[in-house]
């Protein structure tokens, strides 16, 4: 036993954060894993939302690991991102820990039903994507063209859109306050913004989310706020699920994995609001 928690108990928060980070590299929703499976262990609510953010950081490690090729030529945007992510992050952060715990609790049903419905709104939009994309497959000259925006600075001079830069403030926002889904937000507002092909983007969104996790974990670190064996042991959970979720997920249609995330979202949803608003 570690500080009074079973072995048993620690592996049921391994095997929860492996599929955490599975699902937040496949997805983007690593928390609707993790947070649910916090609570089930009797951690409070806030106690498990800091804790949730300090263990959910080895999905970014994970992620950022393996999309090194994606984000190389993109450094300046890289840095803006993880920025815009840290100082969000430390916003949200203060929120939830200056906030009533009575207001989280209030706001964590609608939190994870928006992040449900981003997943699925996310789904039916990346499929028209991916229609566009077949559609364009032969013209190689398209993919250079987007490759190009992708990498676009001008002598280290951005031109994304400002609406953007404010989107994706308050994906660090929310990432550092609850996070639930929060990759797959990023992934929405940064696709509108056609700053490159989804594989690039797919990298930016896992920088922005490392980054407000990062600023959080650090800020509920230093007020005390992390129960620090389920943090770790999450963590390590992450980092595994992310690293293994690349060579299986190519082997699953990405429809059902999404499916399996929405449907979670609901009923976890919908329980938590019965149980706090009845």
């Amino acid at each position: 036993m570690i500080a009074g928690v079973s072995i048993t108990t620690l592996l049921l928060v391994l095997a929860a954060g492996i599929g955490a980070g599975f699902v937040g590299y496949a997805v983007g929703a690593s928390s609707l894993i993790s947070y649910p499976a916090l609570l089930a262990f009797g951690i409070p609510p806030v106690l498990s939302n800091t804790t949730n953010t300090v263990g959910v950081c080895g999905t970014g490690i994970g992620g950022l690991l393996s999309a090194r090729r994606e984000l190389r030529g993109q450094g300046v945007r890289v840095a803006v991102y993880a920025c815009i992510g840290l100082v969000g992050g430390i916003i949200g952060g203060l929120l939830l820990l200056e906030l009533p715990a009575e207001v989280f609790e209030c706001a964590v049903p609608p939190l994870i039903l928006f992040s449900a419905l981003i997943i699925a709104i996310q789904s039916s939009e990346k499929s028209c994507c991916a229609r566009c994309r077949r559609a364009s497959a032969s013209s190689i000259a398209a993919r250079r063209r987007a490759a190009q925006i992708a990498n676009k600075t001008d002598d280290g001079k951005l031109h994304d859109p400002w609406w953007l830069w404010l989107g994706v403030s308050f994906v660090g926002i929310y990432s550092g306050y609850f996070g639930a889904a929060a990759g797959t937000l990023a992934l929405a507002i940064l696709d509108l913004g056609k700053i490159g092909p989804f594989h690039q983007i797919n990298a930016l969104k896992t920088v922005v989310g490392f980054g407000a996790n990062i600023s959080a974990a650090i800020m509920f670190i230093i007020r005390g706020s992390v129960y620090w064996p389920f943090a770790i042991i999450m963590c390590i959970g992450c980092i595994i699920g992310s690293a293994i979720a690349p060579p299986v997920t190519r082997y699953i249609p990405e429809n059902i994995m999404r499916a399996a995330a929405v449907l979670t979202g609901i009923i976890l949803a919908v329980k938590l609001g019965w149980s706090t608003y009845f």
